[in-house]
């Protein structure tokens, strides 16, 4: 990092969706932005979620309905925004008539089909499962609706590239030491966690989007009071074998009012989650606990025929959801809705500070901050444009469709093997020309690391996508990581090694 003389309009604390987005939006409409991480990218509650983009069925029974109506809204947005990423998903509600009525079920559905205009996903209906379902011959009735599905780091990584290539600043890898108010403007120290270099950045606002740690910015880098009090939410979920051949993803009912999801994942794979439990120890080791395993395996055997243990987890995450304390007495209770906190008493330099949120009303949520913040730059003599997002494409969304962009990439790279093509797509939309490039054939993208990963693709997340370890790309700018072996590790790791020198 270098010092700079001239002052950033925005300077961003933290580089999960909310703080991507908010650097995409405020970029696109002409601020001058910069962002710190003090990780990766995404690398921890945004890479963290069920993987849904949907409006939260289950918030209706706490009376979420501007929260509901928001994320069904959005839904059809991000389903136009990133359609490489983002894919519709239908869901299976299994009834279970002493955990809640069918009739109640039946006027959540309707709420949920009608709360905001449907575009492009097909409306839920009731269902009968006979004795081919997966679920225990005992369970006949049920419902099915839509919603979708989101590789939820890509979308946070996607939003960093488009902030980028609209001028602003990305530091992964780089934490906030210090922010004090001089004057009119925001003098914030920035160390770099590799080198451990230190710079100072001035800034006309700041923006404290730390997920978990938005708290420990006020404590350690600011050295004032948060102005409210959060809950540190863990949300855990398993990877097993998959445990049923249905495109559709489960939603199962528990005895305790929550509800646990089982979806599809990666062709061979089931995702089980999640889980509400309060996280009261480090935010450097968060990890599942054996409760909280026995927890998801419990409910998926009380409604599946084919049973799971322990041994049959191959990987779990967690993540902890920074959620603003509403007194709620458990944490299913607390709003999932976000709160935008704005503090420039005596006409100091604007701070916003972020609280809350959920991946699927980002946007909204960036937008909001953007707009509350224009004002101050507005008596700057500037003329901040009015939002954009909702109607511009993410980086590599810029097609028809996954089928037809599919069927070009076997026109005019014939060699390239069925399952390559399809992560290629799936992944990177457009942007995959950037690794096909001018490729002939399989041996111009270089070394096979593992997997279908090729050394062409990893030169581009390294350069383009901010990636630098295995993890980064194993885990965040793929899934990959379920199909590595040891030695493939290493040979990535040795790869990178070489790229960082």
């Amino acid at each position: 990092m270098t010092p700079h003389s001239q002052p950033y309009d925005l300077l961003i604390i933290g580089g999960g969706i909310n703080g991507a987005g908010i650097a995409a939006d405020a970029a696109g409409r002409g601020l001058k932005t910069i962002l710190c991480e003090q990780g990766d990218l995404a690398s921890a509650t945004s890479s963290s979620s069920s993987k849904l983009i949907h409006g939260g069925l289950r918030y209706l029974e706490q009376y979420e309905f501007r929260l509901v109506h928001e994320s069904l809204a959005e839904r059809e947005v991000l389903l136009r925004k990133a359609p490489h990423i983002i894919k519709p998903l239908r869901f299976c509600l299994p009834h279970e008539r002493h955990l809640r009525p069918a009739w109640m079920l039946r006027v959540g559905l309707f709420l949920y089909d009608h709360l905001s205009k449907r575009v492009t996903l097909p409306a839920s209906k009731s269902i009968s499962f006979n004795t081919n379902s997966p679920l225990v011959n005992n369970i006949t009735k049920g419902f099915e609706y839509s919603d979708a599905w989101v590789e939820d780091a890509r979308l946070v990584v996607l939003n960093a590239m488009d902030a980028h290539n609209r001028g602003a600043t990305i530091l992964p890898r780089t934490r906030c030491i210090e922010a004090k108010r001089q004057g009119d403007l925001w003098q914030v120290t920035l160390q770099d966690q590799t080198s451990k270099e230190v710079t100072t950045i001035s800034s006309r606002a700041l923006v404290n989007a730390a997920g978990p740690w938005v708290n420990h910015v006020f404590d350690k880098a600011l050295h004032e009071a948060a102005p409210n009090n959060i809950r540190q939410i863990r949300g855990s979920h398993i990877i097993v074998p998959r445990i049923h051949d249905q495109p559709q993803a489960y939603i199962l009912q528990n005895t305790d009012g929550r509800i646990v999801f089982v979806i599809p994942f990666e062709q061979d794979f089931s995702l089980i989650g999640t889980t509400d439990v309060e996280h009261k120890t480090s935010l450097d080791h968060i990890s599942i606990s054996d409760d909280e395993k026995q927890y998801l395996i419990a409910v998926v055997n009380k409604y599946f025929k084919q049973k799971i243990d322990k041994a049959d987890i191959i990987t779990s995450y967690s993540g902890v959801r920074p959620l603003l304390d509403d007194d709620a007495d458990n944490p299913q209770a607390i709003t999932r809705d976000y709160t935008l906190e704005l503090d420039h008493s005596n006409n100091q330099p604007p701070l916003l500070s972020i609280y809350g949120g959920k991946i699927t009303t980002y946007r909204k949520l960036a937008e909001a901050a953007v707009n509350k913040l224009s004002p101050f730059f507005n008596e700057e003599g500037k003329t901040i444009s009015q939002s954009w997002t909702a109607d511009a494409p993410l980086p590599g969304g810029n097609f028809d469709s996954k089928e037809l962009l599919s069927q070009k990439l076997t026109t005019e790279y014939p060699w390239l093997p069925d399952s390559l093509n399809q992560r290629l797509v799936t992944n990177y939309g457009t942007l995959c020309y950037k690794i096909l490039g001018n490729a002939e054939s399989i041996k111009d993208l270089g070394e096979l690391i593992g997997s279908d990963l090729y050394e062409k693709e990893v030169g581009y997340l390294f350069n383009s996508e901010w990636a630098r370890t295995a993890e980064d790309i194993l885990w965040r700018r793929s899934k990959l990581g379920l199909r590595f072996s040891k030695n493939e590790i290493r040979s990535l790791e040795q790869l990178l090694n070489t790229l960082n020198s």
